[in-house]
């Protein structure tokens, strides 16, 4: 694709790039270029294979945290390189409408004007928030863009547009039909804040100081002790369960004993659930209000009674009616006290208790009428469609993580007590009749008919995700092109939440095809101590400071290298201020490159007609491009990212160009060869680093090559060439010019300090490098008078320096002793550890290695230390 703006370059190019590089300048105009031209739209007619990711729909009430922006990084990054490569690249945008977040943000807006949602009712509630969305919602939207997020934006998806509601609707009627989705009374998660039911993966358990109280039921021989954590609760019990085979007890089976506190007697029963070695081996039963004694309660027709309303106040009749949870839990040990029914008493008493995940009230186990989705055949095809691998799982080691909640998922409750969210499409007659109605369906009329009042859980209709955004139940040409998606890119945390939910629903209303071929878990963004971001630790930070600061390509590029699959990924601000550097790194070398008459046109010439610093810069070039692809392929976005960053760097910023530079100065044929080498590696460095840094390298490759945009450019291909002699040369060089350099440090001497010195290259295929060598050394030829006060032989080469006048003989040659014998010491005590089978069997892998790392470097240091002392001349 050509512009119209296509301009020449080469050696009598001026460069058109500012001084310094400017983020702020460039990002926002550039990002809006690349939408305008359409480069993130997918055409379901293209004869290019097609690659799709769906974002995980952030919620609607959300703005853009780290951990949506780490995200969004690798999720651009893969469909930036698949467009590059000639695929159809779609990356679905989208919304989701949060049920339980955006109902509690709009409750609080009401509040502040003295209102409920009762207060409004039902209808005007809803438009109330429909309200909120328009005017509120989709703030991350526009910080996607600041980011530089590749999407489809013509394509975005809110979960309860038209379409995706008819989905919703469609799954619901077909499941009920095959008798997948029921209603039944269940012991469920209840939160007396949001007055909803609360799945069981959005329970989030902590530790609380709470009490275990001991208490006494029955009369003389007929006595039993229980504990509880919830005293409030044994207004409501209707049972006491022993094993069956407690001979303490045996007496008892059967038997009724007295309920303290009110007029009722309830039996002992016999249940094997029982653990007869914990506490005193009898346990109260409260059906109504426990999951464990609601099944013991069903295997032995136990009543149940429910003793706390839906904002868990105390509901049956007596002194402790109307009393909060925790008020009555205070009162009735109070009251049991008093009647000598208090055997022990624990606080502060340490457990787990469950909290509701948006608001942290603690939650109350709570029977309710609710909707459930039958999950065993759904959850067997997940786990199959991973074990058979038609899905693939990165990394291969949460795979097992994956079978173990799939393999043992109990039923799901998907109605919520909420007015926002899609209704569940089911009518109840007056006569106890229910009917559930398809999307083209009329419901019922007529006099005592009403719709189900629950909502469906969030988490199903973002289930119906991969699909649903492409027009499904239809069987449109989105569909047909771009599903099932290429891969999903989401967090660990959401394995249980979402993914296995896209699973089940995908597999079922798509005739067993999978929703995505592979799944790349990454891990949770942390501060750079490992320590969880949270607002109460606060150590939290808005992405967007850091990119006002340092710029989107530097955020990204950090969040990218920390990108190890499944693990989690430290970030501080120091690194981000690196990945600054880095920019203005890539920046200042191609404006170095640009006013040196690189450029990409005409083709390379051929080997022969190279240096070796070209045809060795060619030869990493490609090799890097080969490492980049693996990575890719693997999502080792941290393996890639940190390759792309060494060579950039240090090969082709800090040794190609460097050596380059003997070269342009010199002109002639040689430099217009560099010329082209070095437009082209740039060419192809820029091109692999886009994906990760978009903004800076579209403007340098742009202004370099002259074309439209490097979005749409062609990813680089590993031609194949190599060429390890010239590898090794240049690595010999690096080794002179390196070890020479550390001696000039050592010694003090400044580094534009220049010292007369002879080069013997003899031997060697160092002397066609002799200038560069000088160059980068600030070695002067030697003159008269010269005096050879240091040798240096390294590799293969000798460089005799002149450094009289400039060093004391005496006092260096006292340094470099004392430091070689630290290095001796250094060796000798870890090759004494290392030596020791007994500490390498206790030692932790980390330890061995870190011990391994300081032999090598203290064998490095002898060896370097030798040779400068020998290179001295001698102490008179």
């Amino acid at each position: 694709m050509t512009d119209e703006t296509q301009r020449p370059t080469g050696p009598n190019s001026t460069p058109d790039l500012p001084t310094q590089y400017a983020p702020a300048e460039v990002e926002g105009p550039l990002y809006e270029r690349w939408v305008e031209r359409g480069y993130f739209e997918a055409d379901a007619k293209s004869e290019k294979p097609p690659y799709t990711i769906v974002i995980p729909p952030p919620n609607v009430t959300g703005v853009l945290h780290l951990g949506h922006a780490f995200e969004h990084t690798l999720i651009d990054a893969l469909t930036r390189r698949k467009r590059m490569q000639g695929y159809e690249s779609l990356w679905q945008p989208g919304m989701d409408h949060a049920g339980i977040a955006t109902q509690n943000v709009v409750e609080r807006e009401l509040a502040k004007e003295g209102k409920s949602r009762h207060d409004l009712g039902r209808e005007a509630f809803v438009e109330r928030v429909w309200e909120w969305k328009a005017e509120s919602g989709g703030r991350i939207a526009g910080q996607m863009r600041r980011l530089g997020a590749g999407v489809a934006w013509s394509r975005d998806r809110f979960t309860m547009d038209e379409g995706l509601s008819r989905a919703v609707q469609t799954v619901f009627k077909r499941m009920f039909d095959d008798g997948l989705i029921y209603r039944a009374e269940r012991i469920i998660n209840w939160c007396p804040r949001c007055l909803t039911a609360i799945s069981d993966i959005e329970v989030d358990y902590q530790d609380d100081d709470g009490e275990l109280v001991s208490m006494k039921y029955g009369e003389g021989d007929d006595t039993v002790v229980v504990a509880t954590t919830r005293a409030e609760t044994m207004l409501g019990d209707t049972a006491v369960a022993v094993h069956p085979d407690d001979e303490r007890y045996t007496h008892l089976i059967g038997k009724r004993i007295g309920l303290p506190l009110t007029d009722r007697t309830i039996p002992v029963v016999a249940d094997t659930h029982v653990d007869p070695e914990f506490g005193t081996g009898a346990v109260k039963v409260t059906p109504a209000h426990d999951p464990n004694d609601f099944a013991i309660g069903q295997r032995h027709d136990l009543e149940s009674i429910e003793v706390l309303d839906e904002r868990g106040v105390i509901t049956v009749h007596g002194p402790f009616e109307g009393l909060d949870r925790f008020e009555a839990r205070s009162a009735i040990v109070a009251a049991l006290r008093a009647e000598g029914r208090i055997v022990a008493e624990k606080r502060p008493y340490v457990h787990s208790v469950g909290h509701c995940s948006r608001c942290r009230t603690t939650l109350e186990p709570r029977l309710s009428l609710q909707w459930w989705v039958k999950v065993e055949t759904l959850a067997l095809a997940a786990g199959d469609a991973v074990r058979d691998g038609r899905v693939d799982i990165h990394p291969a080691e949460l795979s097992q993580r994956y079978f173990d909640w799939v393999d043992n998922l109990n039923d799901w409750c998907i109605s919520r007590q909420l007015w926002w969210g899609h209704r569940i499409p089911v009518w109840h007659g007056p006569n106890g009749e229910t009917v559930c109605v398809g999307p083209d369906e009329q419901p019922p009329t007529g006099e005592g008919w009403t719709q189900d009042t629950d909502v469906l859980d969030t988490w199903f209709s973002s289930g119906l995700w991969p699909f649903s955004t492409m027009g499904w139940p239809e069987r449109t040409p989105d569909l047909e092109r771009f599903y099932p998606n290429s891969v999903l890119v989401t967090g660990y945390d959401l394995m249980f939440f979402w993914v296995a939910r896209m699973m089940m629903f995908g597999l079922y209303a798509m005739d067993g095809e999978v929703p995505f071929r592979t799944i790349a878990f990454h891990g949770m963004v942390r501060d750079e101590f490992g320590k969880k971001m949270s607002k109460s630790f606060g150590n939290t930070v808005d992405p967007l400071d850091w990119m006002d600061k340092y710029g989107s390509d530097a955020l990204r590029f950090t969040l990218a290298r920390g990108a190890n699959p499944g693990t989690d990924v430290p970030i501080g601000e120091d690194w981000v201020q690196a990945s600054r550097n880095f920019a203005n790194k890539i920046w200042n070398a191609t404006r170095f490159a640009l006013m040196n008459g690189a450029t990409v046109e005409g083709e390379l010439p051929p080997a022969e007609q190279l240096s070796a610093t070209d045809r060795w810069i060619l030869s990493r070039l490609n090799t890097v491009v080969a490492e980049v692809d693996a990575y890719y392929e693997d999502y080792q976005f941290a393996k890639l990212a940190d390759s792309l960053y060494h060579f950039a760097w240090d090969e082709v910023f800090d040794w190609y160009v460097e050596l380059s530079k003997t070269t342009f100065f010199a002109g002639g044929d040689a430099a217009k060869v560099s010329a082209r080498v070095l437009g082209e590696v740039l060419d192809v460095t820029l091109r692999l680093l886009h994906p990760v840094v978009p903004f800076v390298t579209d403007t340098l490759w742009t202004t370099l090559t002259g074309r439209e945009s490097v979005v749409i450019a062609d990813w680089p291909v590993d031609s194949g060439f190599r060429d390890a002699g010239a590898e090794a040369e240049i690595e010999s060089l690096q080794r002179v010019i390196t070890e020479v350099r550390r001696f000039r440090s050592d010694q003090g001497l400044q580094p534009g300090q220049k010292v007369p010195a002879r080069l013997d290259l003899s031997g060697t295929r160092l002397a066609a490098h002799e200038a560069a060598i000088r160059q980068l050394l600030r070695l002067q030829p030697e003159g008269d008078g010269f005096s050879a006060t240091a040798t240096l032989p390294v590799a293969g080469a000798t460089v005799t320096l002149d450094l009289s006048g400039t060093i004391d003989v005496a006092a260096e040659h006292k340094r470099l002793t004392k430091d070689l014998g630290a290095a001796e010491k250094e060796k000798a005590q870890a090759e004494g550890k290392l030596g020791n089978e007994a500490f390498l069997a206790k030692a932790p892998d980390n330890v061995v290695e870190k011990i391994r790392a300081r032999l090598a470097k203290a064998e490095d240091d002898i060896v370097r230390l030798k040779n400068q002392i020998s290179g001295l001349p001698p102490v008179r």
